[in-house]
């Protein structure tokens, strides 16, 4: 298997159920990778104005060398990685994608963190004391606070232990708008099966996405990470989909499912020559249909940043 296929990616933005403790097993160290958020019970019970940060937070450089990385939003606001390089994880605290961020030294692309933090509820959901019982599903405004409350606390883990000082810069930019195709939108609604596992899944690779009971955040998400541009949603469309989308890619968008270049030494596989574009896969597989406009960028610019010491 080529190593590039190692950059696949789940994820989930908001599990439907808790699974029980006997269910729980760490996040694969299979070829993907993996961002994974699951059902917060109890975060919202902090006031707004308290500064969020991790009780407890550990980093350590990757002992892996395979290029896996697995990254996972816990229950109650915990927080783990691996094999993850800072820019990766910088993604995930300012929902950028790579190509948003800019400045800071080399390694910041190279070097992979193992990161291990718990927030102060954490510890209590992830020890439920019935744990047959299903946390009640997280609305879209739900689903929204614990991302941020998340990306919060992330922030302030990155400038105290890499010291990262940053400053935002909004700049018009071209982009690409999501618009519904002029024969109607194909997208399939998300079936009601709140206890499968893949509920609220999204599966990145190159070329392929593929996503079960998702907003179309998700995968605006998805094809700006691949084609290394912004893209800004005017479909007007609010449900949630079952999702699958494939296309071959042109060979300028050899990037990660985040938005980055692959690893030095990695190759893509091959390309099918006579698959679809993005463009045309959007248009006869999902009804959508990408447009060129400009819009206002935000960008994310590193002015300090060291390596942290091992702890």
């Amino acid at each position: 298997m080529s190593s590039a296929n190692h950059f696949q990616r789940d994820l989930v933005l908001a599990s439907e159920e808790r699974p029980a403790p006997s269910e729980r097993r760490p996040i694969s160290t299979g070829p993907k990778l993996v961002l994974l958020v699951l059902t917060a019970a109890g975060i919202f019970a902090q006031p707004a104005s308290a500064p969020l940060k991790f009780d407890v937070a550990s980093i350590k450089p990757s002992s892996s060398d395979d290029h896996r990385v697995a990254i996972m939003f816990q229950l109650g606001g915990g927080f783990r990685a691996s094999g993850a390089t800072l820019k990766m994880l910088l993604t995930e605290a300012y929902n950028v994608r790579e190509f948003q961020i800019s400045g800071g030294p080399k390694w910041i692309d190279s070097d992979r963190f193992d990161i291990t933090a718990r927030a102060e509820r954490s510890a209590a959901a992830d020890s439920p004391a019935e744990p047959s019982a299903l946390p009640p599903p997280m609305t879209d405004a739900e689903r929204k606070t614990v991302q941020e409350q998340v990306a919060q606390r992330l922030q302030a883990l990155f400038a105290d232990r890499f010291q990262l000082i940053v400053h935002h810069e909004a700049k018009e930019q071209q982009v690409y708008a999501l618009v519904v195709g002029k024969n109607g939108s194909k997208l399939q609604p998300a079936q009601n099966n709140s206890g499968s596992l893949r509920q609220g899944m999204m599966r990145m690779g190159r070329g392929s996405v593929e996503g079960q009971g998702v907003g179309l955040e998700v995968l605006i998400r998805a094809i700006s990470g691949q084609l290394g541009r912004p893209v800004i949603d005017r479909t007007g469309l609010t449900g949630r989909y079952d999702i699958k989308l494939q296309w071959t890619p042109d060979p300028g968008q050899n990037v990660t499912p985040l938005g980055g270049a692959l690893p030095p030494g990695v190759e893509p596989p091959p390309s099918d020559p006579n698959g679809p574009t993005i463009f045309a896969a959007l248009q006869e597989q999902l009804g959508l249909r990408l447009e060129s406009a400009k819009a206002p960028v935000d960008l994310i610019v590193i002015d300090r940043v060291e390596k942290p010491s091992e702890n």
